[in-house]
């Protein structure tokens, strides 16, 4: 169990340096490089990467090209239903990320970070609809102290500006509620999908990439396709693109083995830590400014964590003043 424990805790802290340091990257080429890329085709390309990683480390797990070789043909080209049911959590990511976007077009920038924390109770509900876990109280509570931590460590003023643009409040509102849904539902149902077969994790994950591979190159044509032809696949990549898409390759497999041996929940509770630590990291790289509302977030964010970790109350065992009295009321006469 220590073993395990400590696997899970290494897991964890890799995703959240990963995801905080990934999160820095992105703002640094977004905001500092003056030649902007087509952010649909880098999410396309990391898919491909996480498709080699995932089969680089199954050639590995099966020890040689021939048994590499029948494992794919077995579990991923002869099983066109196991790719159909994976495509499922693929559709379900991109229906999301399409909706965020329309919700941040609708919402003012405020708005947006407040409602689409909801995704975190969502992802707690979803969970123990579909895979029936209990939750203590407590863990609820600290569920929702996350959420509102998350809420304030994201939290900035809305600023007024000159240019107003026409907003849809109620369309605003509807896009962020299937984006959340979507956000729960796609994650409890890749880690219903891991942990309801002995299939191994690498396979899964190949049959999960090659379907995002298909819906993402869907995405770049709907979204991007006259420009992609116009400048090219590689518009505007440089180095630190490459580093970010890396790292989103990256975390993308370490969020796969987390999911796998722990949940959603805790996935959930990394990304929150990984949020704190971007944000300071962004501080001393950025020169952004620690505000009252970010550290009380961040407070909120360490107690919840601490909070959620603690362990549960074991009411299965009898305690020895019971079992005292009935080996009395047992005793001969």
């Amino acid at each position: 169990e220590n073993v395990s424990l400590l696997f899970k805790l290494y897991c964890l802290t890799v995703m959240t340096l990963v995801a905080a340091t990934y999160t820095v990257a992105l703002r640094y080429t977004r905001t500092v490089e003056t030649e902007l890329y087509f952010s649909t085709t880098a999410v396309c390309i990391a898919e491909v990467i996480k498709l080699f990683l995932s089969v680089g480390i199954l050639a590995k797990e099966t020890g040689s090209l021939t048994r590499l070789i029948t494992s794919l043909k077995e579990n991923v080209f002869g099983s066109p239903k196991e790719l159909l049911k994976l495509s499922v959590p693929s559709v379900v990511y991109a229906l999301q990320n399409n909706m965020a976007f329309v919700a941040l077009s609708n919402l003012d920038a405020a708005v947006y970070q407040v409602t689409y924390q909801l995704k975190i109770p969502c992802t707690a509900l979803c969970t123990v609809l579909m895979l029936n876990p209990t939750l203590s109280k407590l863990q609820w509570f600290s569920v929702f102290m996350l959420c509102g931590g998350v809420t304030l460590v994201q939290w900035e003023p809305a600023q007024a500006t000159k240019v107003q643009v026409e907003q849809n409040p109620w369309l605003g509102f509807g896009a962020i509620a299937v984006a959340v849904l979507c956000s729960g539902f796609a994650g409890v149902y890749f880690e219903k999908v891991l942990k309801s077969s002995d299939t191994s994790l690498w396979v899964r994950n190949i049959q999960l990439y090659l379907s995002g591979i298909v819906v993402n190159l869907f995405v770049v044509y709907m979204s991007d396709g006259a420009q992609v032809l116009e400048k090219g696949f590689f518009y505007g990549y440089t180095y630190y693109v490459w580093f970010v898409i890396f790292l989103a390759s990256v975390g993308g497999i370490y969020t796969s083995v987390v999911v796998k041996y722990t949940d959603n929940i805790m996935k959930g509770f990394s990304a929150a830590a990984a949020i704190v630590l971007s944000t300071v990291a962004s501080v001393i790289l950025f020169g952004l400014q620690i505000t009252v509302t970010f550290s009380l977030g961040a407070l909120l964010v360490c107690i919840s964590i601490y909070l959620y970790g603690l362990p549960r109350q074991d009411t299965t065992k009898i305690q020895p003043s019971e079992t005292k009295s009935s080996k009395e009321r047992l005793a001969p006469v």
